[in-house]
């Protein structure tokens, strides 16, 4: 017995057959292509001497790529185009004390609330996986299966929480933990991508103006015994 979601006859009938469970005692299957988590199987049943086509959708289905998840190239390319440039972090301890400059800590709500820059504001780019549905079960076993039992997905209400925080003219340092680099190298030809420029990504998509990037993420932060305050 085989679970289904979706079974779609190829014929010459529009109709589609909706079922959970399709009872059927398959022997052959032949000429299995996957595109886009949809599977058209040709089926011969054990049952009856003729040979099937059906589309199936799996109930996993991955949602349509949201702007986070689009190449490297193509986001560093915008942050190229934007001037999105960065600051190291003295520079950025500075701009923050001197000149109203925001610091976006990126990070999980955990790790910043350890420890982050005085004054930081926290909103997460990824959070830990919330919902139920079949995709999100197939990623927590997925994650499971790597040792990994509290796995990230993109915060969805991330440009919601910085819109109602900062405006599109405010002065924003973004932060992660690496910061990552646009700086090409002979391993790295286009650099290296970070969540502090996929959320710079995100607010110049979405029509902020003043986005720089920290160098060196707070991780040089930490280690140049800068500033830093922590939530109990």
């Amino acid at each position: 017995m085989v679970a289904l979601t979706l079974i779609t006859p190829h014929s010459s009938s529009s109709s589609c057959l909706q079922s959970k469970l399709y009872p059927a005692s398959f022997t052959t299957y032949s000429n299995t292509v996957i595109e886009n988590s949809t599977f058209c199987i040709s089926i011969k049943s054990s049952t009856r001497r003729s040979l099937s086509r059906f589309t199936i959708q799996n109930a996993a289905t991955k949602p349509a790529k949201s702007p986070a998840e689009e190449e490297w190239k193509v986001k560093r390319e915008l942050l190229l185009e934007k001037k999105v440039r960065g600051v190291d972090v003295k520079e950025a301890l500075r701009l923050q004390q001197q000149n109203n400059f925001v610091i976006l800590d990126v990070r999980p709500e955990a790790e910043f609330k350890e420890a982050h820059p005085p004054g930081a504001m926290n909103v997460q780019i990824y959070r830990l996986i919330k919902e139920w549905t079949a995709w999100d079960i197939a990623r927590r076993a997925a994650f499971a299966f790597f040792g990994i039992f509290a796995g990230t997905e993109e915060n969805p209400e991330f440009l919601q929480s910085v819109e109602s925080k900062l405006d599109k003219n405010s002065k924003i340092i973004v932060a992660c933990s690496s910061g990552g680099t646009m700086k090409p190298t002979q391993n790295l030809p286009e650099g290296q991508q970070s969540r502090s420029f996929i959320a710079a990504y995100l607010l110049v998509l979405n029509g902020y103006k003043n986005v720089f990037h920290l160098e060196g993420g707070l991780y040089q932060w930490f280690k140049e015994d800068l500033p830093i305050e922590s939530e109990e």
